[in-house]
């Protein structure tokens, strides 16, 4: 019974949410634990990363959206150390739909590691801190979110500016927030002094894709400068980097309908290619200078007198598309396409707790939505579960106590022999046995033994009528200690019968209250009705919780007391032989006497 109370309570710890040991600043009173998993377990990335722009992707599954301001202006990125605080960009914040999309400025990110961060929010009086500016790092020429309206030209989050020069295709939902869809038409991005390149210099190219139709040839990007070219295209949905007319063709091609990350980056003589993160092909061949414009999705504009292009426009949709100055590890571009996505292993996240160190998170949004009725249950529910669990521990101590009392009983009665009276005034034994229910037998089988006695009765010849009102005197102190073993017992049997009876009432309550409440609005929302749903399923719950616990320990208690009463049995049966034997000693004895004296006498 121990162990089970133990088990319970293990149980009931790891349930409980781990806080740290300090608290940034006072004025935010929550906070949600981040953790970036590079692990075997995680991302499985064994490289450094670096600095790294970490996509912090909130939603209802992992997220409450209690507390924080509407627009997400109070939200702080601060490291474990609970000192430093990380520049962030967001992306979008909607608490009414429960979405929200942010970038994280994570200076150093370590391979084969698992490092934590903290998400603080609820101060109604802080001022907005985010700034996409200072959350990628300045080797970023060029990031579009795509998150602008229809119509508008895309707008560069770094600080170079390099806003797109035209409008072309709407924006739809797209793997990260908004996307946009082409429709033919180049994006072309303008020939400014940051997005010019040197002939061997170190480039990256980055994006996600969502292909429509695998067929011809179409470009995803192109820059031409007199005869030299530059261009990133699909075959028949395989990608492939062309330099002026050498080309490298990926290993790995592109699902139609399905978003995937395609990334190319140089450095002196070698152009490699990335899909989904990891390198597909690569190209020994220098990318050639460029001050000119780049054509995103489309060739570019022919030149009057040129030949018109025979490639084919990109069919589909783009997603966070970035350019870079440098080269960007391969271990990097592995983390963009496994955090990026609608499925990440990268970044794990932990719960939620409130300043004074109590965690709330679906457990805390779960309890706020149980109505006062439920809660009348619920608190009945928890009355009876500490009173069942008092009760187990009592009864199992109590049991304990006896049976180990009676197997010390035992090995002394085992030296008795014929002397039944023999520990009846041995009072330090006494004291050793006072838990014994076979010593509370032994005691009053003696007491009427010596009752006997004191009354004139000869005990050296005990009747049978004599015995037989011994064992009654023993059974009636067997009864009484079967009858101390099993009380408060009814008590476990109405909380296995009645716990989830009560939690039913509660869920049926619960849900009838939903329910109406739903009718009455007139609006089916299942953000609406989810919260008051599981909250009235609690209380089914916290029934089984009462029940399953008092079950496991009834059973355990009647197995025991079967024991201990089996005992008593088997030593009043025990104890009467005994006596049976020396008064069968007597009789026999009797017997001979008096035959010998009959054949004495003259016939």
């Amino acid at each position: 019974m121990q162990r089970l109370f133990l088990s319970l309570l293990i149980c009931l710890g790891f349930a409980l949410p781990a806080t740290a040991h300090a608290w940034w600043q006072d004025d935010w009173h929550y906070r949600k634990q981040i953790s970036v998993d590079t692990t075997a377990q995680g991302a499985a990335i064994s490289q450094a990363l670096g600095r790294t722009a970490l996509l912090v992707r909130l939603h209802t599954g992992n997220f409450t959206f209690d507390g924080v301001k509407d627009d997400g202006s109070d939200l702080r990125f601060v490291s474990a150390d609970d000192k430093t605080v990380f520049n962030h960009q967001i992306e979008s914040f909607d608490p009414l739909m429960g979405m929200a999309l942010i970038w994280v400025d994570v200076p150093k990110v370590e391979g084969a590691q698992r490092q934590d961060l903290w998400m603080y929010y609820g101060n109604q009086k802080a001022p907005a801190a985010a700034n996409g500016q200072l959350t990628f790092d300045p080797n970023y020429t060029a990031l579009y979110h795509f998150d602008g309206s229809n119509g508008m030209p895309p707008r560069d989050t770094t600080a170079y500016g390099n806003t797109a020069l035209n409008a072309t295709g709407a924006s739809i939902d797209g793997v990260i927030g908004r996307a946009l869809q082409f429709s033919g038409q180049p994006l072309l991005l303008p020939a400014s002094p940051s997005l010019q390149h040197n002939a061997g210099g170190a480039f990256t190219f980055s994006v996600w894709l969502r292909l429509d139709q695998a067929s011809g040839e179409q470009l995803v990007l192109a820059r031409r400068e007199g005869t030299q070219s530059l261009l990133l295209g699909l075959n028949q949905g395989m990608p492939f980097v062309d330099v002026d007319g050498q080309r490298a063709v990926s290993t790995q091609p592109l699902n139609p309908g399905q978003w995937q990350h395609l990334a190319f980056t140089a450095e002196g003589d070698k152009v490699t290619l990335y899909v989904n993160g990891r390198e597909t092909a690569s190209l020994a061949a220098a990318v050639p200078a460029f001050n000119s414009q780049m054509a995103i999705g489309a060739d570019l504009p022919a030149v009057a007198g040129a030949p018109a292009s025979t490639y084919l426009p990109f069919t589909g949709a783009m997603d966070e598309l970035r350019l870079s100055k440098v080269a960007r590890p391969a271990s990097l571009l592995l983390a963009d396409a496994s955090a990026q996505g609608a499925e990440s292993k990268l970044v794990v996240y932990g719960v939620d707790e409130e300043q004074s160190g109590f965690g709330f998170g679906s457990l805390g949004f779960l309890l706020k939505a149980v109505p006062v009725d439920a809660w009348v249950i619920i608190l009945v529910l928890v009355a009876m579960m500490f009173q069942s669990w008092i009760i187990m521990y009592r009864k199992n101590r109590m049991v304990g106590q006896v049976s180990r009392a009676n197997e010390l009983f035992r090995e002394q009665f085992a030296q008795i022999g014929t002397r039944l009276e023999m520990f009846a005034d041995d009072q330090p034994l006494a004291e050793r046995l006072n838990h014994s229910s076979l010593w509370r037998l032994y005691l009053v089988a003696v007491k009427e033994i010596r009752t006997r006695r004191a009354q004139g009765a000869d005990t050296s010849s005990v009747s049978a009528a004599t015995i037989e009102a011994i064992r009654c005197s023993m059974d009636g102190v067997r009864t009484r200690e079967n009858q101390q073993l099993s009380s408060k017992l009814s008590t476990l049997s109405n909380a296995i019968a009645g716990g989830p009876y009560i939690g039913l009432l509660g869920t049926v309550l619960g849900i009838m209250v939903v329910f109406l409440g739903t009718a009455m609005a007139g609006d089916v929302n299942i953000n609406a009705i989810a919260p008051g749903m599981a909250a009235a399923l609690l209380a089914t719950a916290m029934g089984l919780f009462v029940a399953i616990p008092a079950l496991f320990g009834y059973n355990r208690l009647i197995t025991r007391n079967k024991e201990v009463s089996a005992d008593m049995r088997v030593f009043v049966d025990e104890f009467i032989t005994r006596l049976a034997e020396m008064h069968g000693e007597s009789q026999s004895s009797e017997s001979a006497h008096q035959r010998a004296h009959h054949a004495a006498l003259p016939a």
